[in-house]
């Protein structure tokens, strides 16, 4: 039992990688940087902006949880001000200084509940207003624009550029985003059933609202039952569902060819192989059209004009499969579990996944293959 306690005192947080704090130190460094960089400019210098402490607390929310609904944009921008309004109404109203602090944090909070702007700097942003009654008297509510808001603001640009350069998605998409293919569809692992009513109530039953957003949900819900399904596919492996018989082009194959055999076998997908057998990257049917679109742009002429060029066989140099070819597909090897392809093909964004045994391709999962083995395993199953 004492073990049991003294556990609800150990971090709650798991093991970060190295990568994500570089890339989450990284970020506040460069976002203060730049607002300080600003901020120092002789043309600001009398805009009544500068650096306050809440705004190191901001830059950890933005660049180490910007998928936290309390990092989001409205939370950041409109928490930090709406609690800048507080600190200084109560500043102006309250002499008392022990009062005056507690009384703006208390109220800021609920300023930012009800805004739906919940960012926990904002407390900090209240206190400094109480705790400085002469630079209150001096901007008044002003405070919450300069240097509150447009700071605020500007760390939000950077943490928005920064996220898109490290890969990272920020703003987090809200539940009626548009999905992959941008229809109105949400993502294939995110269609449960449930709609945006019935998971914010599950949000609010646990009392997670502040923690986690929809959208997170329905994806995480999304991941859960789909990793569970998984688990009737039993210890199958690419190796006993993959296509064997393979036709395969190699990189210096003319796009003509390649037209060729999707036409002749209805491919989607070929994967493409070195002069020595190695497996060096697939070309999807898109990759052609996006080509074909590329070059109609570039030579004013129609798509199909464009495309006929492009796989056109008397071209005296045409252009090699491995000029469009993607390499950074998802692979596989012979013992990879069903449940590892699942979540790789699920979202729309991969047909295909080559299996490789040292590097040479022997055999191919296909979104058919996959859905084949799941009917399989449910029959097998009932």
């Amino acid at each position: 039992m004492k073990n049991r306690s003294l556990k609800g005192l150990y971090p709650a947080m798991p093991f970060g990688t190295p990568i994500e704090a570089v890339r989450a130190g990284g970020g506040a460094l460069i976002g203060l940087g730049l607002a300080g960089f600003l901020l120092s400019l002789p043309e600001l210098q009398g805009a009544g902006l500068y650096l306050i402490a809440p705004f190191g607390a901001t830059s950890v929310l933005l660049f180490a949880v910007p998928n936290s609904p309390l990092a989001q944009p409205w939370s950041a921008i409109v928490g930090n001000s709406v609690a800048a309004l507080a600190g200084v109404a109560v500043c102006l109203m309250v002499d008392d200084p022990v009062l005056r602090v507690a009384l703006a944090v208390g109220l800021g909070i609920s300023a930012m509940i009800v805004a739906r702007a919940v960012h926990p700097p904002g407390g900090a942003v209240a206190m400094v207003a109480a705790l400085n009654p002469d630079m209150v008297t001096k901007l008044g509510f002003w405070f919450a624009v300069t240097p509150v808001a447009v700071v605020t603001a500007i760390l939000v640009l950077v943490a928005i550029a920064y996220a898109r350069l490290t890969g990272r998605t920020y703003p987090f998409r809200h539940f009626d985003d548009k999905g992959l293919h941008r229809t109105a569809d949400r993502a294939p692992i995110e269609r449960l059933g449930l709609d945006e009513d019935e998971l914010n109530a599950i949000l609010q039953q646990y009392s997670q609202s502040l923690n986690l957003g929809i959208e997170d949900l329905a994806r995480l819900i999304g991941a859960a039952e789909l990793q569970a399904a998984s688990h009737r596919t039993g210890p199958m492996t690419a190796r006993d569902i993959m296509s064997r018989d393979l036709v395969t082009v190699e990189a210096e194959t003319p796009l003509g060819e390649v037209a060729d055999l999707f036409r002749k076998h209805g491919f989607t997908s070929l994967p493409v192989i070195g002069a020595d057998g190695q497996f060096i990257g697939v070309i999807f049917q898109i990759h052609l059209i996006r080509r074909a679109r590329e070059d109609a742009l570039r030579l004013d002429r129609g798509l199909l004009s464009a495309m006929s060029r492009l796989v056109d066989r008397k071209r005296e140099a045409p252009v090699r499969a491995m000029e469009i070819m993607s390499v950074t597909e998802p692979r596989a090897t012979p013992n990879t579990p069903i449940a590892a392809l699942l979540p790789l093909m699920a979202d729309g964004a991969c047909d295909a996944v080559p299996v490789l045994d040292y590097g040479k391709i022997i055999g191919i999962v296909t979104r058919t293959d996959l859905i084949a083995a799941m009917a399989h395993a449910s029959i097998t199953a009932d």
